[in-house]
């Protein structure tokens, strides 16, 4: 019984150290990307054969303007999908102007498109680069300051390749076409052409930087910052742990790498059958901060007379997981689908999200899908949970004798557990046969947890009434009288109908279990209904709602259990 008893409790402070670890301690401030981006530096690629890196870093002072300001000191070729808008600067040729079409910074349709590249002076700049480094530094290769000439006519768009050259006037002609899909693949071509007198050797790379660090969920079940695939194994490196330990680099053949958000991603994908080297770089310059992903592909020799050509692919926009299983698929990228944190669980989150998702289109809501989910898995795990439930209520008809046996021998530990037992076994009751079935629930519930917490489906996504984005919190709030008393109080006395409704099932569903008879675990199992409505008032509504309607189902099956128990007694 106590070993029962103590499971529980151990389970239920676990949680709530989890939940409370991130509510009470949050993730260390950082100085706002606006103020942090004050400085443009440029990317550096991975060093070649020689020891210095070709370009190396120099910081240009400069005040950081708007976007808008940023983007009109080039003159720039449009990019223009059904899933993003943009536009490629013809001075250094790189992808650093993107907006996503179908995702907007508020649930309001008219609220601006979210950025996800930006160029370097504006507040947030990040963007792709790719090019050569020379073996030879005496090489002139395009760079960030290379004025490239349109050869293509028209925007890039799906239906229409932009080709830009550009001749360093020593032998060398570089081409470089880039093309999209309808969603968020690039494909970029880089072609040289040596038309001079003697064979050069030239390295590809790409590259992705960032500048400033970006506010993050600081949560740790989600990864976000640089990742990668390297030879079939996933890589995540965070911010912090970059700036502390430093660069990082890796030889694979394929895979991926990238930095992601919680729901988007800018990735950078070699050639399938090429060994690259891959780097996690980060660098600190006149208090800006710089992160950058790339690759180093080895020396192309082109011989005189002759070309040659290589290419990357750049995946920029929503983690849709439907889009990246295809990608995965269709171009032969390894493991792409782990850009979403979907956990240690994957083998049950990935299966729960396509359930979620047929559900979600079968009932056209994503909130009665993630009700319909829950009653999915409740079936599912019914023959467990039943098991657990009539264990319970027998002992819970056990209290009374149990509490009679410790006021009896309460100085006695040993003879306590000798009756203890001799009744569980006179009663043909097993006080751990509930303990099983718990256990085997847990990687469900945090796999379920997971799955709402990190996909993008939920984003934005409607309920009934109130709730207009499942991944926002709920915005009702008791100390406010729901909006009649104007004034924002602190986070923690933010307390909406949602949770309270959770606090309600959860203190009902406690009631239904046996109580503890130790007097310091009663006290503390009477108080977590309270300190989790608290705690899960910050959390999304979709998973309030989850956790609420999964209470309630539970109440439903153990009063159903407990009246056929009493029946049959």
């Amino acid at each position: 019984m106590n070993d029962q008893r103590n499971l529980f409790l151990a389970i239920a402070i676990s949680v709530a150290i989890m939940i409370g670890w991130q509510y009470f301690v949050p993730p260390k401030p950082t100085t706002p990307t606006t103020q942090q981006a004050t400085t443009e530096i440029t990317p550096t690629p991975a060093p070649a054969v020689a020891p210095q890196v070709p370009g190396s870093p120099a910081a240009i002072a400069a005040v950081a303007e708007s976007r808008a300001a940023a983007l009109d000191k080039s003159r720039r070729v449009a990019i223009t999908t059904p899933s993003v808008h943009g536009s490629i600067a013809l001075l250094g040729a790189r992808i650093d102007d993107l907006t996503l079409v179908k995702y907007r910074s508020s649930p309001d349709g008219q609220s601006p498109e979210i950025n996800l590249l930006s160029p370097a002076g504006s507040p947030e700049p990040y963007w792709a680069e790719f090019g050569w480094v020379p073996a030879d530094s005496s090489v002139k290769v395009p760079g960030p300051d290379t004025l490239w000439a349109q050869q293509s006519t028209g925007q890039l768009t799906p239906d229409n390749k932009l080709v830009l050259i550009w001749d360093n006037g020593e032998g060398l002609r570089f081409v470089r076409t880039y093309a999209i899909d309808a969603d968020y693949m690039f494909s970029i071509g880089q072609r040289v052409e040596n038309y001079g007198a003697k064979p050069v050797s030239l390295h590809p790379y790409a590259l992705l930087a960032r500048t400033g660090t970006p506010a993050v969920a600081g949560m740790y079940i989600l990864h976000e910052g640089p990742l990668g695939v390297f030879d079939g194994t996933l890589k995540e490196v965070k911010y912090d742990d970059l700036k502390k330990d430093g660069a990082s680099r890796y030889k694979t053949s394929g895979g991926w790498a990238g930095i992601t958000d919680k729901y988007w991603l800018a990735a950078l994908v070699p050639p399938a059958k090429t060994e690259v080297t891959g780097r996690f770089v980060h660098q600190r310059l006149d208090n800006a901060e710089r992160y950058q992903v790339d690759y180093l592909a080895p020396p192309r020799t082109i011989e005189p007379g002759k070309s040659e050509e290589t290419g990357f692919h750049l995946f920029a926009g929503a983690k849709q997981v439907s889009l990246l299983d295809g990608y995965s698929e269709t171009l032969g990228i390894d493991r792409f689908d782990l850009a979403i944190d979907f956990g240690w669980f994957y083998f049950l989150t990935k299966p729960f999200f396509y359930l979620l998702q047929m559900l979600h289109t079968a009932l056209g809501n994503m909130g009665l899908a993630i009700l319909a989910l829950t009653v999915v898995l409740k079936l599912a795990m019914f023959p467990l949970a039943n098991k657990s439930y009539v264990a319970m209520s027998k002992m819970k008809k056990l209290q009374p004798q149990i509490k009679v046996l410790q006021d009896r021998f309460g100085d006695d530990k040993m003879r306590l557990q000798q009756e203890m037992m001799a009744l569980y076994k006179s009663q043909k009751v097993n006080p751990v046969s509930g303990c099983l079935p718990i256990m085997v629930q847990i990687p469900v519930f945090f796999a379920l947890y997971k799955v709402l917490f990190v996909t993008i489906e939920m984003r934005h996504a409607p309920f009934y009434g109130w709730i207009h984005d499942l991944s926002a919190q709920d915005p009702t709030n008791i100390f406010t009288l729901f909006g009649m008393i104007p004034w924002s109080p602190p986070s923690m006395f933010q307390l909406g109908i949602w949770p309270i409704i959770m606090g309600v099932t959860m203190y009902l569903q406690q009631k239904l279990n046996p109580q503890p008879t130790d007097p310091v675990q009663a006290k503390m199992m009477q108080f977590l209904p309270l300190i989790f409505t608290f705690l899960l008032a910050n959390f999304a509504s979709g998973l309030v709602i989850y956790w609420a309607w999964s209470n309630s189902l539970s109440i439903l099956q153990q009063w159903v259990i407990m009246r056929r128990t009493e029946a049959e007694s």
